[in-house]
């Protein structure tokens, strides 16, 4: 039986804990050697084929590395999007122009983020690409994803929906990170591939 709402959200603060704690400890080296694995496969998906626009995000901390991934789809002459964290924790967007084009930013009670420094192209530029990568902490058999709880992404999926835009939509994980189940709300929607260094999981769409 699903929890009920208000379980849901406890059992999701227990397993992001649980999670971050397991992302934290993992060494540096270790997060930059499964980068460029999950750059390896992320960067072979035949879904990708004819893409010419990507959201992607700038990874942080002990996240599964995107900087070879955003590098590899720059190289190839693909359109990379990257976020804007604004202050009500919604999503603005620039173009990736290379490493240069990143800005490190403070923000009160966060981690410092990494930015793109070009000029902003608004909220719904998000719509424009035909794959998305979105952050995540877990992804179960469903395609159900854990995000972080900021609630940026869930504005991003509530956005491409409005608009009638159906973008590929991944998470690079690393593979304990591939669960039977996580806690889901009625909000949550699935992904369509969840990308591990190991390989891929795909689940519809």
């Amino acid at each position: 039986m699903s929890p009920v709402p208000g379980e849901a959200a406890e059992a999701k603060r227990v397993l992001r804990r649980s999670l971050l704690s397991e992302r934290r400890a993992r060494p540096a080296a270790e997060v930059r050697r499964l980068g460029h694995a999950l750059a390896e496969v992320a960067a072979g998906l035949p879904e990708l084929d004819g893409v010419r626009t990507v959201a992607a995000y700038v990874s942080v901390g002990g996240e599964p590395d995107t900087g070879p991934l955003v590098a590899r789809w720059h190289a190839r002459g693909v359109r990379v999007l990257l976020p804007v964290l604004l202050s009500d924790d919604d999503l603005d967007w620039a173009v990736y122009e290379g490493p240069a084009s990143l800005r490190e930013v403070r923000r009160a009670g966060r981690m410092t983020l990494r930015e793109p420094a070009g000029p902003r192209l608004g909220p719904g530029a998000v719509t424009e690409a035909g794959a998305v990568l979105l952050p995540g902490l877990a992804v179960d058999r469903a395609g159900l994803r854990l995000g972080r709880g900021g609630g940026s992404y869930d504005r991003v999926l509530t956005r491409l929906a409005a608009s009638g835009a159906d973008p590929l939509l991944l998470v690079l994980l690393y593979e304990e990170e591939l669960r039977e189940s996580v806690p889901a709300e009625p909000h949550d929607r699935p992904v369509h591939a969840a990308v591990t260094p190991a390989g891929v999981r795909r689940f519809g769409r």
